[in-house]
């Protein structure tokens, strides 16, 4: 079991090298978080703690981006470079919005706000797929949380199959104060829950619209559920008791799309 676990983690250590946009180098690093740069992840060899480094983890907790310790010979297999002086960020593989620019992005358009809020989705194909879909189902833009969910990491990019160059992501401090003021500019907030009190069939979605989903694990945090106009359920006929994150996500995307009658 150990065995496979250590050739689980050198597969995902590699897709990073092959897919992500890695800077390598406390200079390189440091100076990356100051210009402002977005960040998804930082890894630092333990035990590498004072000088130039010790300033990176504090800018790094300074944006509150996710710093991850770890042996020195991990950081040697994901290197490239091969002088990763005990430090590697991982860049986005795209730039983020403002939540205003989604709304004016609807407003350009001369529509009524469409917007996807994903409450702690970790995993990145889930996310992509959901870009995926938010794509071709019409929605304005994405919002994901700074904590606690990925980031438009190069392997998100990749299962979005290129949707990340056209679905806006903002990425935002605090979901429930956002949820607050998508309400503040009239959008109605919808949220997949298994104990939703109406199918999400029966329910009005015409208008300015979020759909909230939550993480297949844990599902919708609890302020974020008592922040939502109304939870909607999808119909589970089956043994399994949760769908998906990206399947549920294009249930209820494409029921939206379906009441604005613009299919086909």
């Amino acid at each position: 079991m150990k065995k496979k676990m250590k050739k689980s983690l050198k597969r995902e250590n590699r897709n990073e090298i092959d897919y992500m946009h890695q800077i390598e180098g406390r200079n390189p690093v440091r100076e990356a978080l100051k210009s402002g740069r977005p960040i998804e992840k930082i890894f630092i060899s333990k035990g590498e703690l004072s000088g130039s480094i010790g300033e990176i983890i504090k800018l790094a907790k300074k944006e509150k981006l996710v710093v991850q310790y770890m042996d020195r010979s991990k950081l040697d297999e994901m290197s490239i470079s091969h002088s990763h002086q005990g430090v590697i960020a991982i860049a986005s593989a795209h730039e983020y919005v403002e939540v205003e620019d989604i709304l004016n992005l609807a407003r350009q358009k001369g529509e009524d706000p469409f917007v996807i809020l994903l409450d702690e989705i970790t995993d990145p194909h889930n996310l992509g797929s959901i870009l995926r879909t938010a794509d071709a189902s019409g929605a304005h833009g994405v919002i994901i949380p700074k904590r606690r969910s990925v980031g438009l990491t190069p392997i998100v990019a990749k299962s979005s199959a290129g949707a990340i160059e056209y679905v806006p992501v903002a990425k935002v401090t605090n979901m429930v104060q956002t949820i607050e003021y998508l309400k503040e500019e009239g959008l109605w907030i919808a949220a997949a829950e298994m104990e939703g009190e109406e199918y999400y069939y029966q329910k009005n979605l015409k208008g300015p619209i979020g759909i909230v989903i939550g993480s297949e694990g844990k599902g919708i945090g609890r302020l974020v559920k008592q922040k939502s106009d109304f939870l909607l359920k999808i119909p589970m006929l089956g043994k399994v008791s949760s769908l998906n994150a990206a399947i549920a996500g294009a249930i209820l995307m494409y029921e939206v799309r379906r009441q604005r009658n613009l299919m086909g």
